[in-house]
């Protein structure tokens, strides 16, 4: 399977990309959300490519969604980053709220006004266990409340609508689950951490104290169990591995015009960098590789939701996640020996440390101890697929 976009998509992508790009490191240093990169998004209507054409949008995959990731990875992983989110975010209204009225009412303002959604699934006392919630929503006549310490709000402060995950009623397991759909004049935030990080520092993803009130029509009608199985996690794992190919790609590219250069100051001398890049360009197609197979195997299971439910499919979303995760690390390193001191110097054309920063974030968001210990409980009853065509 080869991931393409049509021509006006990628096109599309790519001015986006080159905004993006010319604002990455002030972005990076100052900390600060993305604003003109989302606002290209916004001018190629490109949050909303997702959503069917019926209510507006353009019915793209999630292949061409990822090679759009990529393709903003490569200039700023901030920005990849955002639009990754929103995306997340949007495949759970386009998988299971699509037959409701205000959901679908809700994806044609999405389309139309070109809203930025943000995710709220983290919790004090839960930490990243986005299948638990302790908070729970309460719901009186046709009006649903809730109030939720949300550690960690991803573009919070910027978003127009925030796609919240709580307890369904306070009676409820910590693991019975609803998502809600809050938009911005429906609640407010009461920041309660600043998001002062290594990396992946234009995301602003702070802490907040969130309080709203809306419709009960807003909670989606299906458990978030199923929600996170079908479509969240799925779509997390792989648009996530897609900005991380992007990243490694660009120090890739870096790598190999410092190579480049080399070669032509000491013509018919191999550059001492050449093996090194060789054996990041490996490492980089088996990224690729990893991350294809992974939107293959969800485009073909999408229509099934016992399928997409199943302990296999999560099994092999977790392993995508943890294999991108772990092996753009090597990669950029691998390029950083390459590049040397210009490479780890700041404003360069060879500059790396932003790259690897935010790479340092990959193993992070979902932790790969977590997921790694759901995997382990998965396949003490799940026979592994050993199969090379599935």
């Amino acid at each position: 399977m080869t991931v393409t976009v049509g021509k006006g998509l990628a096109e599309r992508a790519e001015r986006v990309s080159a905004v993006a790009a010319a604002h990455a490191d002030d972005v990076d240093a100052r900390a600060r959300f993305p604003r003109e990169a989302v606002d290209a998004m916004i001018a190629e209507r490109l949050l909303s490519i997702q959503i069917p054409a019926a209510l507006g949008g353009e019915d793209a995959s999630l292949s061409e969604i990822a090679e759009v990731c990529s393709l903003i990875g490569q200039s700023c992983s901030a920005a990849a980053m955002v639009f990754a989110m929103h995306h997340i975010k949007l495949s759970s209204l386009v998988s299971h709220g699509a037959g409701d009225a205000w959901h679908s009412a809700f994806m044609r303002r999405v389309a139309g006004e070109q809203l930025l959604l943000a995710s709220a699934t983290t919790e004090g006392g839960i930490g990243g266990n986005l299948r638990n919630s302790i908070c729970a929503i309460e719901i009186t006549g046709d009006t649903c409340r809730l109030t939720k310490d949300a550690t960690v709000i991803s573009y919070g402060a910027h978003a127009d609508a925030i796609l919240i995950t709580s307890r369904a009623h306070a009676d409820a397991a910590s693991t019975d689950q609803v998502m809600t759909v809050f938009t911005k004049d429906q609640y407010t935030l009461e920041q309660t951490h600043v998001w002062d990080t290594l990396g992946m520092r234009g995301t602003c993803s702070d802490g907040w104290l969130f309080k709203g009130e809306a419709p009960k029509e807003q909670i989606l009608p299906k458990p978030f169990a199923e929600i996170a199985a079908q479509s969240m996690l799925a779509t997390s794992h792989l648009l996530w591995s897609a900005v991380w190919y992007g990243i490694a790609v660009n120090a890739v590219s870096r790598a190999q015009a410092f190579v480049r250069a080399a070669a032509r100051k000491s013509p018919g001398v191999t550059p001492p960098g050449a093996l090194r890049l060789a054996e990041a360009v490996n490492l980089l197609q088996l990224v690729k590789s990893n991350t294809i197979a992974g939107l293959k195997e969800y485009e073909a299971a999408k229509a099934d939701p016992d399928r997409l439910s199943s302990m296999g499919f999560a099994v092999a979303m977790n392993n995508v996640k943890i294999a991108s995760s772990e092996t753009i690390l090597a990669i950029i390193n691998q390029a950083m020996l390459i590049c040397g001191i210009m490479g780890y110097k700041n404003g360069t054309p060879f500059s790396l440390g932003r790259h690897l920063r935010d790479a340092h974030s990959a193993q992070l968001m979902i932790s790969n101890d977590r997921i790694l210990g759901n995997t382990s409980n998965l396949l003490l009853v799940h026979k592994q697929d050993t199969s090379l065509i599935g």
